[in-house]
């Protein structure tokens, strides 16, 4: 229970503790959000890491020079691709095997010539859309190495959708993140980050529920 204690508090309260560590550990910050980053999109169990929120923050630590922006933003770039990779590589090879396939009765091989078929079509929007919802940037480069959607298709997007995310939401911070009204209420902010994606999402599965269900 601690430790989600604790995980609650960083998350709301990333610029604090982030500042801390810079101020006490210096360089090795960089390796600290390497692997948060890594993990949160590389590890399918690990979707409530603060992915958004920590990459607003550490723009804004860049804005006022306790940060590399150059550099933050190649190191969490690469993070955030490798990631999206293991994570990937991870449902490509041990999907079949959890499932067994044909010779499993929790294989539905109609089901995944669908979920093949909608990843080769429409899998791109959906890896560089994820990249901005919590929770399903996690599990969408999983589903898509489990529906076997193509390597090269899924590293296009990978890289794109990695770009934006890293490099748009840093530089946002970089911009905005000192700005005196955002530092004030950057506790709602944050929250916004993580409610606002999530609230759409469930609002586009409950809309295409009801729309997939046959009429009385």
């Amino acid at each position: 229970m601690d430790i989600f204690i604790t995980l609650f508090d960083f998350i709301l309260h990333v610029d604090k503790h982030l500042e801390l560590f810079v101020q006490s550990y210096g360089p090795w910050v960089y390796a600290l959000l390497f692997l948060i980053i890594f993990v949160e999109t590389g590890v399918v169990v690990m979707p409530f890491l603060p992915g958004d929120s920590l990459l607003f923050v550490v723009g804004a630590m860049c804005g006022v020079g306790l940060m590399n922006y150059p550099l933050s933003v190649g190191l969490l770039l690469a993070a955030a691709i490798l990631g999206n990779q293991s994570n990937y590589l991870i449902g490509r090879y041990f999907g079949p095997k959890v499932f067994g396939w044909e010779d499993s009765r929790w294989f539905n091989k109609k089901a995944f010539d669908q979920a093949h078929a909608f990843y080769e079509k429409y899998g791109g929007i959906t890896i560089v859309a994820a990249r901005f919802m919590p929770f399903l940037r996690t599990f969408a480069p999983f589903v898509a190495g489990v529906a076997q959607m193509t390597r090269s298709r899924f590293t296009f997007f990978d890289v794109t959708g990695g770009a934006l995310w890293v490099g748009g939401i840093i530089t946002v911070g970089y911009f905005f993140g000192n700005i005196p009204w955002v530092k004030l209420h950057l506790d709602k902010i944050i929250w916004a980050m993580i409610l606002i994606p999530g609230l759409l999402v469930m609002a586009g599965a409950v809309r295409a529920r009801f729309k997939a269900s046959p009429p009385a």
